[in-house]
């Protein structure tokens, strides 16, 4: 083993490419859509059983704290689905070179903020 080669350990140091971070990000909006679930059902159950559960569940979502969450749900379902767009046209075989990686992941980047933040105005 060559013991001369530099050796970086620290995460905080690594500059990931954007391909890496579009990646990690992908897995993090599913963790993160698949945590929310039991909220976003239970919220569609009770809104779909009366009007007075329809109107328990505008009510409780008219706070500040529970728009917060709402929209971090939100945007992590943006997110995972921009990406997962992503992810299929490179199944088709486009954007499967490095420059085209590069291309997409800042693609997925951009028009994911900018649909969070719509999402974000739409909301408030």
């Amino acid at each position: 083993m060559n013991k001369s080669r530099p050796v970086n350990l620290d995460i905080s140091t690594i500059k990931l490419p954007a391909a890496a971070l579009v990646s990690i990000l992908h897995r993090i909006s599913g963790v993160v859509l698949f945590a929310v679930m039991a909220l976003l059902l239970w919220m569609l159950g009770t809104s779909l059983e009366s009007e007075q559960g329809f109107a328990s569940v505008a009510e409780t979502f008219s706070s500040i704290p529970a728009k917060i969450i709402l929209w971090a749900s939100l945007a992590a379902l943006i997110y995972h689905l921009v990406a997962g767009v992503r992810h299929l046209f490179m199944d088709l075989g486009i954007g499967e070179s490095l420059e085209g990686g590069r291309r997409g992941a800042v693609m997925v980047l951009v028009l994911s903020v900018i649909l969070i933040l719509a999402v974000g105005v739409w909301l408030w």
